[in-house]
């Protein structure tokens, strides 16, 4: 008998990338996904721990599942499985826990309970790597039509209020043969765009001979591929050299994401980044220049340990002086074994007031992104058709990745079409509205 298998994923772009690689193997096995009305025989979670909420979301929906389907195996990996093993094995329904180490055996121990029938998850099957050295690429589609492409893992930073080293573990990354070989791979199989994710990508080859851009270059050169897009990217490795290539590229999109994460040169101290807003505005300066029509995205920390009203007043002034498109804001979240915790003199913001911080800094991502669909109304740009709705409409994304609604017509499915861009209906959940 066949067995099936429901995905769920919490989280970065690196996390939905390595849940399509174990669909992948699964379905190689002969685990079908499930679909709807079935009921799976294995649940396959994977985790995210960047703050205690986003623990909090991964037991909720680890708890839902096992109400909706109790004879279903709940096979747990990512960055909760990783940091907090023992707790995970005790939620109900769990067989299989499993950190960010080679997933291949964890693949091979859910097919092993599912044949076996050993789906009675008492106290679960834990195998958390607490050093986790291998790498493995991977080139995976999820639901829609771009692939992710992952190129890196881990991160040597330590920043003093973050636990992705020992989640991820050190950075470490491919070969550029191999990485493009994924390329290609998508390629033959109809992919038009990649979103290259991993931990902290721009430390790719650290090490070795090769770095990033020498990574970036070989890959614009895949026929087949004509989109790539760079997931977020650390200021202090995104070089004038890289903005400056990535403006001329046959492939690489206008499209940035960049960490901030404070606007307080004394904050980003304490939070031990490795720039300053100085650094951090050039890199800005230099996109506009060479890109004027690019999306920035920037991640922003508020409410940081350390962060008084003063620093924060600066911190908004500073993001409110950038030319960026979006904010992506998180209310700082204390996390266990960081350094953050152990300072005891820093200041700590209570929880009201971090989220009327995240709600006064989410005015300023507002009135930029209107500022940027504004900008970009009544142009013809081209955009990816991604899927199809219940709706009657289709959607994609520009190349300058504002989300567009268009007209029905499937015959454009993950093709890139030239379209006209109009305002968006009030209330609408498109940035943008585009004529075909």
């Amino acid at each position: 008998m066949a067995h099936t298998a429901h995905y769920h994923t919490f989280g970065c772009k690196l996390n939905f990338a390595e849940t399509s690689t174990i669909a992948e193997a699964l379905d190689a096995l002969g685990v079908r996904r499930a679909g709807e009305g079935d009921i799976p025989d294995v649940v396959v979670v994977n985790t995210c721990a960047v703050t205690s909420m986003a623990q909090k979301k991964c037991q909720q929906a680890i708890r839902a599942f096992n109400r909706r389907w109790p004879s279903a195996m709940i096979a747990v990996t990512g960055c909760y499985a990783q940091l907090c093993p023992a707790d995970v094995a005790t939620l109900p329904g769990v067989g299989v826990v499993w950190g960010n180490d080679d997933k291949t055996r964890m693949v091979k121990e859910i097919i092993d309970r599912l044949e076996n029938e050993t789906t009675d998850t008492q106290g679960g099957y834990v195998i958390p790597a607490k050093d986790i050295r291998r790498f493995t690429p991977s080139c995976s589609r999820g639901d829609r039509t771009r692939y992710f492409l992952k190129v890196q893992d881990g991160c040597d930073y330590f920043c003093s209020y973050c636990t992705i080293p020992f989640a991820r573990g050190r950075s470490r990354s491919g070969e550029i043969e191999e990485i493009v070989a994924q390329a290609r791979k998508a390629a033959a199989d109809g992919g038009k765009e990649i979103v290259i994710t991993g931990v902290n990508i721009g430390d790719f080859g650290h090490g070795t001979n090769h770095n990033f851009l020498d990574l970036l270059k070989e890959l614009d050169a895949v026929e087949g591929i004509e989109r790539y897009r760079i997931s977020s990217i650390e200021p202090n490795l995104l070089t004038d050299e890289m903005i400056e290539w990535v403006a001329q590229s046959r492939a690489f999109m206008p499209h940035f994401h960049i960490p901030l994460q404070s606007g307080s040169d004394a904050v980003l101290r304490l939070m031990r980044r490795r720039y300053d807003t100085a650094l951090f505005a050039g890199k800005i300066a230099k996109i506009r220049e060479v890109m004027p029509d690019a999306f920035i995205g920037v991640d922003l920390i508020v409410g940081a340990k350390g962060e008084t009203l003063e620093e924060f007043e600066k911190s908004e002034a500073f993001v409110d002086s950038l030319d960026i498109t979006r904010l992506h804001i998180f209310p700082y979240s204390e996390r266990p074994g960081t350094r953050a915790v152990a300072e005891t003199e820093w200041v700590r913001v209570d929880q009201a007031e971090k989220h009327r911080r995240a709600a006064e800094m989410q005015v300023v991502s507002d009135r930029k992104l209107s500022a940027f669909i504004d900008k970009n109304c009544g142009r013809r740009r081209p955009v990816l058709v991604e899927h199809t709705a219940h709706d009657g409409h289709m959607y994609g994304f520009t190349d300058n990745y504002l989300r567009v609604e268009l007209p029905l017509r499937p015959e454009f499915y993950n093709e890139i079409i030239d379209v006209d861009l109009s305002k968006p209906k009030t209330g609408g959940s498109t940035d943008i509205i585009g004529i075909i």
